[in-house]
């Protein structure tokens, strides 16, 4: 996610924290980069001239010329303005009777049944009772593809392909309030273009179940072309809110940046893969510090949290610090760390020296390298798993054997096992001292 506008910010601000001293040419100079680098990242003209303005007259004034470090002073200047342009966070608006109505609307290919599941995942994790509608009887297997979403999360889907989707809502909306409900999704049809044929059926089914919430689902990787879809609907129906789909894909970042300032619909939430628990809730300062390559450090607890063990992982954290944690706590430790979901995504979360250079690391070697450990590890007795001291050479070559690798790959593990031991208990006697500067 962002990784080539990230690229090109960290280098201009690379160069800003080697001055000492920043004089307005040196401010102006950056200024000139940082335009560029959003330029190039898709970002709309206006937003960036608005940008650049705001952080030129603060860059240039007592706040950085009379701090102690003035370069960091203009990142963190950076840093605030691009929050105040992402928007204010707005959350799913769930007041008012049960059950409330959410429609998700948009054109054809941007995601919208994937997202309305992931929206019915989310919202019943938080206790909500969920109705799905499948109001697409036009793209072949929208229906079919709903339905095996709502299987998968055992949600309801209600489905007619007889009737039109705006009798289908109202319909819903009935089995809803009689059902005991608290939060209906209605899917509805997308179209290759905008049309009066798509606009008017989307504000029959508007006008049908008066929805709390109206979110336009868009494909960030389009670019520019995301506001004036985004502007069409907005002319045609009351939107409330955009959710925008393959933020993983999306080097850039353009649309994400620029359609809040442009269109002034809030963002309220942003889908960052293809699994089902991929949407987070929008968070500016958080998606803020992503693009600025500050890591998002928030996000990767929560991800820690919703897939380890708490008792699990408080034990094995005691032994890790220790430094006598066994080839077995290992395992365990890749496994947990494969329900955070893909290494690509954790990767980008890091923060400061130590997201830089995961991001140099192909994220698809790391997973080969992942798998391969796990073969090795499972070709090893329990006796082998606890305690890799006894592991002669004939034990090696049966557990490589084993795993259908050669003697180096297992040699190799347990050399970077050790090492992770050593470096623990060094962790562990200096208190922690060090890991700071890892993290920038």
């Amino acid at each position: 996610m962002f990784e080539t506008l990230t690229g090109r910010l960290n280098q201009i601000f690379d160069n800003l924290r080697r001055r000492g001293k920043l004089t307005e040419a040196d401010v102006d100079a950056a200024m000139k980069e940082v335009r560029l680098a959003l330029l190039e990242a898709d970002v709309h003209f206006s937003v960036v001239k608005s940008f650049i303005a705001k952080v030129r007259e603060r860059a240039v004034g007592a706040e950085v010329s009379k701090a102690l470090n003035p370069g960091q002073q203009v990142i963190k200047i950076v840093n605030e303005e691009l929050i105040a342009t992402l928007g204010e966070p707005a959350p799913l608006n769930l007041t008012g009777p049960k059950p409330r109505v959410v429609m998700m609307v948009g054109l054809q290919g941007a995601g919208k049944t994937t997202a309305a599941g992931k929206l019915a995942r989310l919202m019943k994790s938080k206790g909500e009772r969920v109705l799905l509608v499948a109001g697409d009887p036009y793209r072949p297997a929208a229906v079919k593809q709903l339905q095996q979403l709502g299987e998968r999360l055992d949600v309801e889907v209600e489905a007619d392909t007889s009737i039109t989707p705006p009798q289908l809502a109202k319909r819903a909306l009935d089995k809803a309030e009689k059902g005991g409900y608290s939060l209906m999704i209605v899917d509805t049809a997308g179209r290759s273009q905008l049309d009066a044929q798509l606009m008017d059926e989307v504000k029959a089914i508007h006008a049908n179940v008066n929805p709390v919430d109206t979110l336009l689902v868009i494909d960030s990787m389009i670019g520019q072309e995301a506001l004036n879809i985004a502007q069409g609907f907005k002319d045609a129906i009351n939107l409330t809110g955009l959710v925008l789909t393959k933020m993983d894909g999306d080097s850039r970042g353009g649309a994400a940046i620029s359609i809040r300032s442009v269109t002034g619909v809030p963002i309220k939430f942003i889908g960052t893969g293809e699994k089902l628990d991929a949407l987070e809730t929008y968070d500016p300062s958080r998606l803020s510090s992503r693009i600025l390559g500050m890591g998002d450090m928030i996000g990767l607890i929560e991800k820690a949290e919703a897939a380890f063990d708490q008792q699990v992982a408080e034990k094995q954290a005691q032994k890790l610090m220790k430094g006598d944690f066994s080839l077995e706590d290992w395992l365990e430790q890749m496994k947990q760390m494969k329900k955070m979901g893909p290494l690509a995504q954790i990767m980008d979360m890091l923060p400061g020296q130590m997201g830089q250079a995961a991001r140099s690391i192909d994220p698809a070697l790391v997973e080969k390298q992942f798998k391969q450990s796990e073969a090795i590890i499972n070709s090893m007795t329990l006796k082998e798993r606890r305690d890799p001291e006894i592991l002669n050479a004939s034990r090696r070559r049966r557990i490589a054997a084993g795993a259908g690798m050669e003697v180096q790959d297992v040699n190799r593990l347990i050399k970077q096992f050790r090492e992770a031991q050593k470096l623990m208990k060094t962790l562990q006697k200096t208190g922690g001292k060090g890991l700071g500067r890892m993290f920038g």
